[in-house]
């Protein structure tokens, strides 16, 4: 990632992914929270961050919020922030490592495992000999097939240690055991089923990691962050968390799960909330309630665009239009960024013109608006007209959420239909 000086730059600069750790200082913008929570004292990431040092609280967090709102970088930051302090923690990508059409609750415990051997890895804890036999038990047969080529291939060894590169050999066995997870449907059966007959045993052995860490560290817990659970669909997150939320949120150690903001509204996370300290990151508010523009949320997204690049290199006005039309999502006003600007580069151009940006909005508008019918007309202007607080369909409102067509923001918890829907809306006759 580089700073944009140039149109043709601007791609590399606002790439969809959240900043890394090491991209923190150059790029992060570190005074949103203020404009997300109407109030420069509360912040959902410093809460869960104060409790994840504190060994006496509770160990599970879903963490709410829209797609696009910036929440993978604020655990980022927070996750730079706790290494600072001495924490070791793990940030596991489950859009990257599963299958998340096909996903279990089992696969998030053997993922744990990984992660937590990553960590006694990484700070060259001395794990109990009995605590790693039992690893290599629970999961011996597939150990033995590793430790049996490597032999064969010259590798390691004959005699396998327990002690020394014991921890390297199990993680080979997790790297394909994540494959077989992804994409061999066969043989992730057998193992959630070996591990939804022993949960019980494995959890326990997940404890006993921990444990051991936390002597190697002074005390402080491991740390887990389940990212891109919040792009589950409906069915599979309630299949993942609702029937073994008791299991999930009984760690031993601070775990974070991204979770479906839309599903906030649906009477079964009521069950969710007694298990889970639930935070939610709003987005950053470009309007008020009231309808008139909020002038420092509009500012604060400037300055997010400003840590990436030139202000210049947009013509007058543009930014700010971008900004109005995607109601506060970061992700939105990415695309729309980087669609405009590569328009303005096949012209030529050393800036990005009203024209370019009027045509990513377009662009925008487009795919937001395939996932609204119209029946839904009547319920999002209902929205839009006034009724930002009360609404009585929770469904309707669930699916409007879940598409991103109805947005959701801070302080009272309120919503607007998404101002490239209201556009289109208007152009239909509303």
């Amino acid at each position: 990632m580089k700073y944009a000086n140039h149109v043709s730059e601007v791609l590399n600069a606002f790439l969809q992914d959240p900043l890394k750790e090491d991209q923190m200082d150059k790029f992060y913008c570190d005074n949103t929270m203020q404009y997300r929570m109407n109030d420069k004292y509360s912040s959902p990431i410093e809460d869960i961050f104060d409790m994840c040092r504190n060994s006496e609280s509770s160990n599970a967090f879903l963490l709410l919020g829209h797609r696009g709102c910036g929440k993978s970088t604020e655990l980022n930051h927070m996750t730079e922030k706790l290494v600072s302090k001495g924490y070791h923690v793990r940030t596991i990508m489950c859009s990257r490592d599963l299958d998340l059409l096909n996903i279990v609750s089992s696969d998030l415990f053997i993922l744990m495992g990984e992660a937590l051997l990553e960590i006694a890895e990484e700070c060259k804890c001395k794990i109990k000999k009995d605590i790693l036999k039992e690893i290599q038990d629970f999961w011996g047969e597939r150990i033995e097939t590793i430790t049996s080529q490597e032999i064969k291939n010259g590798s390691i060894e004959t005699e396998l240690s327990i002690e020394t590169g014991f921890i390297s050999k199990v993680l080979k066995v997790f790297g394909k055991i994540k494959a077989d997870l992804k994409f061999n449907e066969e043989i992730r059966n057998e193992h959630r089923k070996k591990i939804s007959i022993c949960f019980s045993e494995w959890i326990r052995l997940l404890s006993q990691v921990s444990e051991e860490i936390s002597k190697e560290t002074g005390g402080k817990k491991p740390i887990i962050i389940f990212e891109d659970l919040d792009k589950l669909n409906p069915e599979d997150a309630w299949k993942v968390f609702l029937n073994y939320a008791a299991i999930l949120s009984g760690m031993s150690f601070p775990v974070i799960y991204t979770f479906p903001i839309a599903l906030s509204y649906d009477i079964k996370f009521s069950a969710l909330e007694s298990y889970f300290i639930t935070k939610t990151l709003p987005m950053i508010k470009i309007e008020k309630i009231t309808g008139e523009p909020y002038q420092e949320g509009i500012h604060i997204i400037q300055e997010i665009v400003k840590k990436r690049a030139k202000l210049d290199l947009f013509e007058a006005n543009v930014l700010v239009t971008m900004i109005e039309f995607t109601g506060g999502s970061l992700r939105d006003l990415f695309f729309v960024i980087n669609s405009a600007a590569k328009r303005a580069e096949r012209r030529k151009s050393d800036t990005i013109s009203i024209e370019d940006a009027e045509r990513a909005l377009e662009e925008l508008k487009t795919v937001l608006t395939r996932r609204i019918e119209r029946k839904d007309y009547d319920f999002l202007k209902d929205i839009y007209t006034g009724n930002k607080e009360q609404i009585e369909n929770k469904q309707k409102l669930l699916n409007m959420l879940q598409a991103s067509v109805v947005l959701e923001y801070n302080g009272k918890r309120w919503h607007n239909v998404h101002p490239l829907v209201a556009s289109f809306l208007k152009e239909q006759g509303w």
